[in-house]
């Protein structure tokens, strides 16, 4: 139905986006897949980390803007881990862990912890489930994020001016935050009215899209007789 449709915006599983995008004859505007990282860098406020990575994971966990990997700088784990994993184990999350995740957060009681595997990065887990690594720079949080993410949400937590901008940056992704939620990337929260959909492409519309992202224009030109030389 070329002939009708204009644009096309899948909305459901992977499967189904992916299926769309592969096989339709008009644009298509794909998104909501969301393998969303926070970041917490070593000049990060631990409190306010906490309170970020709680409420990307907990608030509603089964959508595409919620926390699936947390990643954490070496130098504020052994403070961090403990600390955020007390809360999210409050709420029944389960923390897939790298080899140092786990050896910080082994002695910890009354936590579900088990050993992250291969296919837990990159996964959008759409539950109260998390992957948790522990990265020794930005560099490294930069490059796994590059390397796994889906160009839907990214967030870092950090007092460092300077790794806050770059984050913002060099992050290819439809929306990158500092020292805040992923679970604000919203069409209501960022006041573009009824969301559409999220689309994690470049071109024409990136990010939550309300009405105006989904209009295309037109040029309009009132002459008097004008000939181009």
């Amino acid at each position: 139905m070329k002939e009708h449709i204009d644009l096309m915006i899948p909305r459901g599983g992977a499967d189904l986006i992916r299926y769309v995008g592969e096989k339709a004859r008009m644009p298509v505007i794909t998104g909501g897949v969301g393998v969303c990282h926070t970041y917490v860098d070593r000049d990060a406020d631990v409190e306010k980390a906490v309170a970020i990575a709680y409420n990307a994971k907990v608030q509603r966990p089964t959508v595409c803007n919620a926390l699936d990997t947390l990643l954490v700088h070496s130098q504020v784990a052994p403070r961090y881990l403990p600390a955020i994993a007390r809360e999210w184990a409050r709420a029944g999350v389960e923390m897939h862990c790298d080899r140092r995740a786990l050896s910080i957060l082994g002695p910890v009681e009354g936590l579900k912890l088990k050993p992250a595997i291969q296919e837990d990065w990159g996964k959008e887990f759409l539950s109260l489930t998390a992957a948790v690594k522990v990265v020794d720079s930005l560099e490294e949080a930069l490059e796994h994020i590059e390397r796994y993410g889906s160009g839907h949400s990214e967030a870092i937590v950090t007092e460092d001016y300077s790794n806050a901008m770059r984050f913002l940056d060099e992050v290819d992704a439809a929306v990158v935050f500092v020292n805040a939620s992923t679970r604000f990337t919203d069409g209501g929260q960022f006041g573009l009215g009824a969301e559409v959909a999220i689309s994690t492409n470049k071109m024409h519309a990136r990010g939550p899209m309300g009405l105006r992202e989904l209009t295309s224009y037109k040029w309009t030109v009132l002459g008097t007789g004008q000939i181009r030389s």
